[in-house]
């Protein structure tokens, strides 16, 4: 099965699998792919087309998918390069044409049965919820005091029905022909004619509601976005009572029922499409994994954490404790969490970006603003500092202080023990990750000045590479640091003492994302949408492991990738 993430863009790139690279050039560090590549990236709104496949809103990575539950084949049916930017929810009217909420640009498409786009609405706030009756439109917003409207394709200004939405999300009309939606702040599932009237809760107390769907039989399903992968059963036109099982898929999105009642979930935490049960119990269609990663860390056992946006996920077995591949068949134990196929998620973050590990702590950067730390012995999350804007690279300085780049902010900050915030330096174009070396000195790399700094005690910088192009993850083991070079997609060793530089690895599957990359302009107005985070510029974070070998993000098909040590030239 091809699916959208496919290493064919990366020409001598990697087959998705747990393989090492051959037929290296002298000097390359050799390449383990430690978890396969994500076919989805991520996996919102799904619903079955008039041809009979699953199709899938794949919000992060800006374009929709088709599944063939029969025949295994995954094909893009909406690119991201078309005029779709970030699609979160979709519905097929009775033509067979397919209506998509297109969420961070507020507008409503509609691609008709013969592939063309026409723009049906626009100056929505977060459209979301999309669902078709016959020939009939409906969308609400995802937002606070948001509206739920109905569209319509051939002409014609928008009707609103309800305001209020407490970020409103996936909605279907019920047996009794009224539009079903939640509430996801309060916890409640609210109905309304289509025609109009006044809105009634249905039920109250349901866990995290993202989604409502009903099976063939007419019995309601409430998807929870929470860790456990909750779905709540309740029988609105019978006794009224409620069942409720766990399907251990993480940050469940929307589900889809096919003509034999079969329900198949999506997952925006780690994509992948998954027929569930009704006891629970489930059945991998997709392969679910990374949705990034982006920041990644190693503690002392080996457990690599990635930070992946909407979590905190790695690898399911830790790395080795020698330099070198496992052995075939090797046990190395799993690491605490919800294992999923070769990942393992550790904990729902949502829009983290940067993380480092410091003994039992996990330091974490939000595209919120946020920089968190999570204790993994008792689970408490607290907040250390907010407001920033975009930091992302973290790293831990000699007295326990946290060192951030704060990338929209062009600055580097320590964060003390007490969350004391001081300005190590700022005028730096884009800082993206920092690291120390032993005698503390701090570095930071400059994805948009193409270089890497070391920070002085004076606030000044020092150049010690340049030239580079977009670095990103930054890394020391020794008297080498090493760099993420996006731009090229490979791996920079730069030495520390004579400040040569050289290449450790290269045809790296880092950077490119499928959605088109933006302007400046454009990602930073996408951050953020009616006070919710958006989409997120790519960051390709790296580690070094006590084996001497280094662990890089693929964050362009949704991989860890582990580089071993070799000999330089």
């Amino acid at each position: 099965m091809r699916g959208p993430r496919e290493t064919d863009a990366y020409p001598g790139g990697y087959d998705a699998g747990n393989e090492h690279r051959t037929g290296l050039p002298e000097g390359r560090r050799p390449v383990e792919v430690l978890s396969p590549a994500n076919p989805l990236w991520g996996s919102n709104g799904i619903a079955f087309g008039p041809d009979g496949r699953l199709y899938v809103a794949e919000f992060l990575g800006g374009r929709i998918s088709a599944l063939d539950l029969a025949g295994g084949g995954l094909d893009v049916v909406v690119p991201a390069d078309g005029p779709v930017r970030s699609p979160d929810d979709l519905a097929f009217g009775a033509d067979g044409s397919m209506y998509i909420a297109d969420l961070l640009p507020g507008r409503v498409w509609r691609r008709g049965p013969g592939g063309e786009y026409t723009l049906v609405c626009e100056g929505m706030e977060n459209p979301n919820g999309i669902t078709c009756i016959g020939d009939r439109l409906f969308v609400n917003e995802m937002k606070m005091d948001g509206r739920l409207l109905e569209l319509f394709p051939d002409g014609g200004e928008p009707v609103v029905l309800a305001e209020g939405l407490a970020l409103g999300n996936a909605m279907q009309r019920g047996p009794d022909g009224c539009l079903y939606y939640p509430h996801m702040v309060t916890g409640q599932i609210w109905r309304l004619h289509p025609d109009g009237g006044v809105p009634e809760m249905v039920a109250d107390r349901v866990d995290r509601p993202v989604a409502v769907r009903f099976d063939r039989g007419g019995v309601l399903h409430v998807l929870s976005l929470g860790p456990e992968g909750i779905v709540t059963r309740i029988d609105l036109h019978g006794t009224g009572s409620r069942t409720q099982v766990t399907s251990g898929v993480v940050g469940l999105d929307n589900a889809a029922f096919d003509a034999e009642n079969r329900m198949f979930v999506s997952s925006y935490a780690s994509g992948g499409i998954t027929e569930m049960s009704p006891d629970g119990r489930t059945r991998t269609i997709v392969p679910r994994g990374f949705d990034g990663p982006y920041g990644i860390t190693i503690d002392l056992g080996g457990t690599v954490y990635a930070a992946d946006h909407y979590r905190v996920a790695g690898p399911s077995a830790p790395l080795p404790a020698h330099p070198g591949p496992p052995a075939p068949g090797s046990d190395h134990g799993e690491a605490h969490g919800s294992k999923e196929g070769d990942v393992t998620s550790h904990l729902l973050a949502p829009f983290v970006h940067g993380i480092v590990t410091d003994g039992e702590l996990l330091h974490l950067t939000s595209q919120f603003g946020d920089v968190r730390t999570l204790d993994r012995g008792t689970g408490s999350l607290r907040t250390r500092v907010s407001g920033l804007r975009r930091p992302l690279g973290v790293a831990v300085g000699p007295d326990g202080s946290l060192v951030v780049a704060e990338a929209d902010g062009g600055r580097v900050l320590s964060v003390a023990a007490d969350d004391t915030v001081t300005v190590l330096a700022e005028g730096i174009g884009c800082p993206t990750d920092v690291a120390l070396d032993a005698a503390g000195r701090v570095y930071v790399s400059d994805e948009r000045a193409g270089a890497v700094f070391r920070i002085e005690p004076d606030a000044t910088t020092a150049v010690v590479a340049e030239g580079l192009a977009a670095p990103q993850g930054l890394t020391v083991q020794g008297d080498t640091l090493y760099t993420v070079e996006t731009g090229r997609r490979g791996l920079r060793g730069i030495s520390l003492t004579t400040a040569a530089s050289w290449v450790e690895a290269e045809d790296l599957p880092v950077g490119t994302a499928p959605r088109p990359v933006a302007s400046a302009t454009d990602a930073e107005s996408e951050l953020f949408s009616h006070g919710l985070p958006g989409l997120a510029p790519g960051f390709a974070g790296i580690a070094a492991a006590p084996d001497g070998s280094l662990v890089v993000s693929g964050n362009a098909e949704g991989t860890v990738l582990r580089l071993t040590p070799s000999e330089r030239r």
